[in-house]
């Protein structure tokens, strides 16, 4: 159970609280703290210098086994992978037929050159045989070259987000607090709406009107606008899906939950696996939903109905919206015949700007419609509009050239390649295995489709399914247990080479890359000055004199000198002016001299920062 929560990101000592708390008390685990932080480490101890080498051949099993699997790697003169390791993690995410995220690939990279990023996108490449049509990072100057030099029919799109968050330094916060720039700025900036044309008139006029024609950072952000403004991608598809890097946030997220910088190789790709399973299954989950439930039909139109039978779960409920947006905000203004096809003019009460839009239509065997607003060029769905104008010329189904193939409920086949990971022997039974538990897959969908109402019978199916997997677990419990070696190969699911030779690859040495901060506790603004003030200095309560306290005052004991004498004087003045202004301080000094708490507690405080500050470093 160790291993199997460290790959939740819990380490031995939070897996052993775990399970004190599951079996009911320390006596009933069977182990100490102590000894699940051994475990860790003889799994350590077990790995040793092969860890690379564990690693490369797992991955290179997986290679000759899964049709569809690609994997690279790359060392230099001694030996040590250049491009793979822990230092930079960089996934490649997507988005899948339900609009969620998806990890299409992964690569790990020594450092952030240009030539290690072209290495990794040349690898992508090689993998897919195929350029992304568009490609969204932040402002990285080496990324950028890279995609430039590798992807060269992509689109590569700069991160708005990153970008708009820069807004405040450059142009100052006043500024960017003013409603009227704030509105304004938005309104060119987050939308496709507008053209290209209309985009640099109003930039230019913010610029003029709010005094920032001078500003350098905005005449570059200017000069790149075609990189990252929403009005230069209106004739781009599916451009509209990813403007920012906020997907890409969320994967990195995502991984943190699981995995950290200082696993092994090996500990990481099996968290990695595990991270892909939980994305794998959400997504099984989500195709279930989408093809054994019906959800609600609220216009009862005949094309609700056609979208419900098409799409997937999620892309339905966008489509629902726009056809239930066609009853309440859209309005016909005008009818045009240029045959072969009819212009409808209409206003959309929620569109940008004056909301006057325009769908281009001919009816027959092959319908077309295009709309102004360019939803289906942009996301691959049709809008509002057409809808309203395929309602009001009784088309009564979606044409096939307006379903993109990509958001149907079929586009990813239920396929057991990336799911399971049979190792059976020969090509024939490995396929048959794969056969028999897609049956399988296939058989309990149906049960729980059709029983889900009959709860009786639902009962039963799980009575029967209970038994069969006791039935398994006991015939895990009566095999022969494994050498201790073995064990830990088994757990681990990685094989450590059966020889007394140094590995034919090795792990890294750590390289600091740009981006990497310190894992010291950030400290307030508060704290840092009370840091540089250094230690409150002691005074004495009798004599007023910093430097000592009321024991070791020598005024008192009469041992003191001239300085201290006009020292005391002096002291003794502030004294009278703060009891003329606080009297109750007598009563404070008083205490203190009986107790000597007030020294005690300032010398346990001080260790008690000491220790933090140790800690840190």
């Amino acid at each position: 159970m160790i291993w199997e929560l460290g790959t939740l990101n819990l380490g031995p000592v939070k897996a052993f609280n775990i399970m004190r708390k599951r079996y009911g008390g320390f006596e009933n685990v069977g182990a100490t703290k102590d000894d699940c932080k051994n475990f860790r480490a003889r799994i350590h101890s077990y790995i040793g210098q092969y860890d690379a080498d564990m690693v490369i051949n797992r991955l290179t099993d997986k290679k000759q086994f899964m049709v569809d699997y690609s994997f690279f790697h790359s060392v230099d003169e001694n030996k040590r992978l250049t491009d793979l390791y822990k230092m930079v993690f960089v996934p490649f995410t997507g988005i899948d037929n339900h609009c969620r995220n998806v990890t299409l690939g992964a690569g790990f990279l020594a450092s952030e050159s240009i030539e290690s990023y072209k290495w990794l996108l040349q690898s992508f490449l090689n993998s897919f045989g195929k350029q992304p049509n568009v490609v969204v990072t932040d402002q990285d100057p080496a990324m950028k070259q890279a995609i430039e030099a590798v992807f060269d029919k992509s689109r590569h799109r700069l991160c708005m987000w990153h970008i708009m968050k820069k807004l405040a330094d450059k142009v100052g916060h006043q500024l960017c607090n003013n409603e009227d720039f704030k509105r304004r700025m938005c309104d060119i900036v987050w939308t496709d709406s507008i053209t290209p044309e209309t985009f640099e008139r109003d930039w230019k006029l913010i610029m003029i009107d709010f005094g920032l024609t001078e500003n350098k950072w905005i005449d570059d952000m200017f000069g790149m606008r075609s990189s990252w403004i929403p009005a230069f991608y209106r004739h781009e598809p599916m451009s509209g899906l990813m403007r920012t890097t906020s997907r890409s946030e969320s994967e990195n997220h995502f991984f943190c939950q699981v995995a950290n910088s200082q696993l092994t190789l090996v500990e990481f790709f099996n968290h990695f696996d595990g991270a892909m399973d939980i994305q794998r299954f959400n997504h099984r989950k989500n195709d279930h939903i989408s093809r054994n439930t019906v959800p609600d039909n609220f216009s009862e139109s005949t094309l609700e109905d056609d979208a419900m039978k098409i799409y997937t779960r999620s892309i339905f409920a966008d489509q629902q919206t726009e056809l239930q947006g066609t009853l309440s905000e859209c309005l016909p203004m005008e009818t045009k015949i240029e045959e072969p096809f009819l212009k409808i003019s209409m206003k959309d009460w929620k569109a940008h700007g004056d909301g006057l839009l325009e769908v281009c239509f001919k009816k027959g065997e092959d319908v077309i419609a295009l709309c102004t607003c360019r939803r289906f060029e942009q996301y691959g769905l049709l809008c509002k509009h057409i809808y309203f104008v395929f309602k009001m010329f009784k088309v009564k189904e979606i044409p096939n050239k307006y379903v993109m193939r990509r958001w149907t409920k079929d586009v990813v086949p239920n396929d057991l390649n990336n799911t399971f990971d049979i190792t059976v022997d020969g090509d024939d039974a490995h396929k048959k295995a794969k056969e028999v538990a897609y049956e399988i897959m296939q058989t309990g969908e149906y049960l729980i489709g059709n029983l889900i109402k009959d709860f009786d019978h639902l009962l039963i199916v799980k009575d029967r399914m209970r038994e069969m997997k006791e039935m398994v677990d006991e015939l895990r419990i009566t095999k022969p247990i494994d050498p201790k070696f073995d064990r830990y190969s088994r757990l681990i699911g990685y094989e450590k080479p059966n020889t007394d030779d140094p590995p034919t690859v090795r792990v890294p040495t750590g390289i600091r890359n740009k981006g990497r901060g310190s894992h010291k506790r950030i400290k307030s603004k508060k704290e840092k000055i009370i840091s540089l003030k250094g230690k409150r200095g002691q005074t004495c309560s009798h004599c007023n004199i910093k430097g000592h306290d009321i024991r070791t005052c020598k005024v008192l004991k009469g041992e003191a000198t001239a300085a201290d004498k006009v020292a005391n004087k002096e002291g003794r003045k502030r004294r009278a002016i703060q009891l003329e202004k606080d009297p109750n301080l007598v009563d404070e000094e008083e205490e203190e001299v009986e107790t000597g708490d007030e020294e005690e507690f300032e010398e346990s405080d001080e260790a008690e920062d000491s220790d933090f500050e140790c800690e840190d470093e």
